[in-house]
């Protein structure tokens, strides 16, 4: 093996998933900060330009890291729509009623407020102060597919009165 070269080598780097989402925000050093004090984010990486906005980001949350950095427009990254988001990202927790508060103490707006799903879990649903969306989730038992479906689809009916 020469210098260059990675003695594990694969798919992902050692020690993350094989998915790895990389999000845009506003205001990247604060938001390393929130997702910090709110999830139990651990900082493995954090490259600040010469302006302090933070180019780059890795942030282990939980057994996952999550890739972050300030909008370039000039490479088509921008930061998440001022209402909505084309995506959620979940996080299981021990406690979600803990993390949603600490969330929304934090500054972050709900969105749904935690509660127990058809689907087994306990999950409440945040926008955090940089525009994305949050569920922080507990699986607390699991339910067959044919029942998720069939409430789902009950749920999905009773907004089409």
């Amino acid at each position: 093996m020469t210098d260059n070269e990675s003695p594990a080598r694969g798919p992902a780097p050692a020690g993350t998933q094989r998915l790895m989402p990389y999000v845009t925000v506003d205001d990247s050093g604060r938001a390393i900060d929130f997702y910090r004090d709110v999830l139990g984010a651990e900082v493995l990486t954090r490259i600040d330009g010469p302006d302090g906005d933070v180019i780059h980001a890795e942030l282990r949350i939980g057994d996952s890291v999550l890739q972050l950095g300030a909008p370039m427009p000039d490479l088509g990254l921008i930061g998440p729509p001022a209402q909505g988001n084309a995506f959620t990202l979940t996080y299981w927790v021990e406690d979600p009623d803990t993390v949603f508060a600490r969330a929304v103490a934090a500054g972050a707006t709900p969105v749904s407020q935690v509660g127990d799903a058809f689907s087994g879990d306990r999950m409440g649903v945040f926008r955090c102060p940089f525009g994305l969306r949050w569920c922080v989730a507990r699986h607390d038992r699991d339910v067959p597919v044919e029942e998720i479906r069939a409430a789902a689809l009950a749920w999905t009916a009773e907004g089409d009165d």
